[in-house]
């Protein structure tokens, strides 16, 4: 009777691996790096990237949404594929969705359809972090295909990742996204983020670089980085990088009150003061904390165009630029701004209008990420140039520093999820390159 129970073990140990191996998404090939270019549309500022998905493979277009838990797409009308899978109830994919107690059988769609399965299957809220909207959306698997680079650095011909999992949303879920954008790709800290999934897909370390270009035109896209560097833009430019602590918010707010027990998958640092021209701006330094219901700290966004302060932050900054800036002549305020000037006597410098540079200094001791006038400052017109921060309201139920999608563009980030830190660069404009010159990488 050994024997068979041998076999019996075997066999067991046999299904538990294949299990484990269609847990997450899996592709045949490995390699060194993958990446997609981001384009910053010109009408509503989001920053979009291609992907292609299904079967047969379809381009279909994404905004960015770093903070996001998971890559959505509208599944209510058109999407045909013959490899898309509904995560049924109980499975590894329902389970790392965090939505193993959230079954139900669809009745808002059509029955049968992508997102409408006929079955109970598990579900969660995919967020529109532009407009605020969600709606149901079934957790389902597909496949997706992204660029790659071999070990030489040569252009391959692409990965393709089976069985990615990602949420069914309804048409109405896509609204307020740009002109073609059918859904957002999350690169948040969770298990079945874009850049999750990809590590675990292709074996890469978990780590990426975004690098967002101040371009809107379709030939001068930034770019995301999938794995180790070298990031090669005109040159290796990770001795440039800065490191800083990856903060972790563990209060759980808006849509993770509706799955218990989610921190936010967002990416915090710890700003501890605001410097400009080298003077520290006095404010409430208690609001740059996380308080113990999860507001406050300082966050990064790609889904906010320009950077939100908490309003007594906003007003100091505003106050303590406009002294510095007492020589330049102040002209009407052009909304969203607070802070416009007349730019016929700044001059343009490689780093952008001479302007004082902005420096959040981190917790870190001598670790500062200087923001210079390229990334500080927005033309609203040939003649008039505004202080690119926005008022974010009363510091009750909001984070008090959200840093926007103008402050990151020609800036090297990169997210290192293993060692919990970000890399940053500041102005990529001083070492005379740009997010767009994403180029071949030679690799040891």
């Amino acid at each position: 009777m050994a024997f068979p129970s041998c076999l019996m073990l075997l066999f067991l140990a046999c299904s538990f691996l294949f299990l484990s191996s269609s847990s997450l998404a899996k592709s045949a090939t490995s390699p060194k790096q993958v990446y997609l270019p981001i384009y910053k549309d010109p009408t509503t500022l989001q920053y979009v990237t291609p992907i292609k998905q299904r079967t047969p493979l379809v381009p279909v277009r994404l905004t960015v949404d770093l903070g996001g838990r998971f890559l959505w797409t509208v599944c209510e009308k058109g999407y045909n594929s013959t490899t898309i899978r509904s995560a049924g109830c109980g499975t590894t994919q329902c389970h790392l969705a965090r939505t193993s107690k959230y079954c139900l059988i669809c009745t808002w769609g059509q029955v049968g359809s992508p997102g409408c399965t006929d079955a109970e299957t598990c579900w969660r809220y995919p967020l529109n972090t532009v407009t605020g909207n969600s709606s149901f959306g079934e957790v389902s698997t597909d496949i997706v295909a992204i660029n790659s680079r071999d070990e030489k650095g040569r252009v391959g011909n692409g990965v393709t990742v089976h069985r990615f999992i990602f949420l069914c949303a309804t048409a109405s879920n896509a609204g307020g996204l740009a002109k073609g954008v059918v859904g957002m790709a999350g690169f948040g800290r969770t298990k079945i983020s874009f850049p999750a999934q990809l590590a675990s897909a292709l074996n890469l370390n978990t780590r990426f670089g975004l690098c967002l270009s101040s371009s809107t035109t379709s030939n001068q896209s930034g770019v995301v980085i999938f794995g180790d560097g070298p990031y090669n833009l005109n040159g290796n430019i990770s001795s440039l990088l800065r490191y800083t602590s990856l903060i972790t918010n563990k209060v759980g707010t808006g849509e993770e009150q509706i799955i218990r027990g989610e921190g936010l998958a967002e990416y915090f640092i710890g700003v501890k003061s605001i410097k400009i021209r080298n003077r520290t701006v006095k404010l409430n330094t208690t609001l740059l904390q996380i308080n113990n219901i999860g507001f406050g700290g300082t966050k990064i966004s790609t889904v906010n165009p320009y950077t939100v302060l908490e309003t007594s932050i906003y007003n100091a900054v505003i106050r303590a630029f406009v002294n510095e800036l007492k020589n330049v002549t102040r002209v009407p305020a052009v909304a969203p701004f607070g802070a416009c000037f007349s730019s016929r006597n700044i001059r343009n410098t490689r780093v952008g209008p001479s302007v004082p540079a902005i420096d959040l200094v981190m917790k870190e001791k001598n670790m500062v990420w200087t923001m210079y006038g390229a990334n500080t400052m927005v033309r609203v017109n040939k003649d008039v140039l505004c202080l690119g921060f926005v008022d974010g309201g009363e510091p009750t139920y909001i984070t008090s520093i959200v840093i926007g999608g103008h402050q990151l563009e020609e800036n090297l980030l990169t997210f290192d999820l293993e060692r919990s830190r970000l890399g940053f660069s500041s102005s990529l404009l001083s070492q005379k390159t740009t997010c767009s010159n994403y180029k071949a990488v030679s690799y040891a």
